[in-house]
């Protein structure tokens, strides 16, 4: 008889071992290491809690992705969230404000939740949310960011709350880019990483794979650079075609073998760095991992979305709790069609497959 395949385990064990690589990376930096030492206790207590809830019937997943601003500075190529119109140059009217978030991030520590990814826009243009962020120690903020609003008020905030951890965006070196960011882009983001460095703060990378920079990206040399400069995560995220121009930028099958042997071979090499892979971690998890089965998306106005390049909703936070959206019908047609499990081209299911999901939310909003 085949193995019924435990997604909460697994999901629970990738937690356990991010927090030991964590602390594994940290270990010449005693007050991160400490730090990390009581996350890794509240990180235990927050999953017994999520186990307790799933006897219950109920599932909590363990990470959240929250965009806490659709503004952003840059005008990088090919962005999904600006082609999406999710992202602009100006404040929208209705825009969650700090409370709010304080709100959210209260009742996702009482559910369990112990990441919560902060997005955008570029999240650093809203300090208040970070600060407000900052008073939960129970959970790791990841900030995503471009790094280019790092000054000196941030480095004194991040060095006071260490579960604020920022996430610079880069492409691979100078040239790659600044060609997709803007021109300057690299030596700031880069001269910002290593005054991170300087100050004994941890961070990592985001970086963005396609067709042209897969090789430089995941290359000994690209990783040996970013450790140097301090980096201990590292974060490859295929890139999302939200145009058909930019579709060549797309891995494909090909590309993502060869990722996957690459990055195999990184994590032997680089055991000081947390390396994750997305979609690629995902698919051994037994698939996407959106919708509630493990994350969901809550734009900068409070609609609860399958993911960032998913951005349907059915339910506002402000208008219900987060235990209740994240059993939203939305949510549940996702996951009990199997639409999350489908073959699909590109980096992710619910983008390739979002004229299905259109069709899902509109007869949910019919009702």
């Amino acid at each position: 008889m085949e193995a019924v395949f435990d997604l909460q385990k697994h999901i629970e064990q990738g937690v356990e071992q991010i927090v030991r690589d964590s602390i594994k990376a940290t270990l010449k930096n005693p007050r991160e290491s400490a730090f990390m030492v009581r996350f890794a206790a509240a990180s235990r207590k927050a999953s017994k809690k999520r186990l307790q809830m799933e006897r219950e019937g109920v599932h909590v997943p363990g990470f959240l992705i929250a965009s806490i601003t659709s503004v952003c500075n840059l005008h990088c190529e090919g962005c999904y969230s600006r082609c999406n119109e999710a992202t602009n140059d100006a404040p929208p009217v209705r825009q969650l404000t700090a409370a709010q978030w304080q709100g959210i991030f209260d009742e996702a520590d009482d559910l369990g939740v112990s990441f919560i990814l902060l997005a955008g826009g570029e999240p650093m243009m809203r300090r208040d949310v970070i600060e407000a962020a900052g008073q939960k120690p129970n959970i790791i903020f990841p900030i995503f960011t471009n790094g280019t609003f790092v000054d000196q008020r941030y480095f004194e905030l991040l060095d006071k709350c260490r579960n604020l951890v920022p996430v610079l965006s880069i492409e691979g070196g100078k040239e790659t880019t600044d060609q997709r960011r803007g021109e300057g882009i690299y030596e700031m983001v880069t001269a910002n990483m290593e005054k991170f460095h300087e100050k004994g703060l941890i961070f990592g990378a985001s970086i963005t794979v396609t067709t042209e920079n897969i090789k430089e990206v995941t290359s000994p040399e690209f990783l040996e650079d970013l450790v140097k400069k301090g980096c201990r995560l590292a974060i490859f995220i295929e890139f999302v075609p939200v145009t058909e121009e930019s579709a060549y930028l797309a891995p494909g099958d090909p590309e993502r073998a060869y990722m996957e042997k690459q990055v195999n071979a990184l994590r032997q090499q680089f055991d000081e760095l947390v390396l994750l892979c997305f979609p690629g971690d995902e698919l051994a998890m037994g698939g996407c991992m959106a919708a509630g089965r493990e994350f969901f998306h809550i734009n900068s106005h409070g609609g609860a979305e399958p993911c960032p390049f998913s951005p349907f909703s059915d339910v506002n936070v402000l208008d219900t709790s987060l235990k209740a959206a994240i059993a939203s019908p939305l949510f549940r047609a996702l996951n009990d069609g199997g639409l999350l499990n489908d073959a699909h081209e590109g980096g992710c299911v619910l983008f390739a497959k979002r004229q299905q999901v259109e069709a899902l939310l509109q007869q949910y909003q019919g009702k």
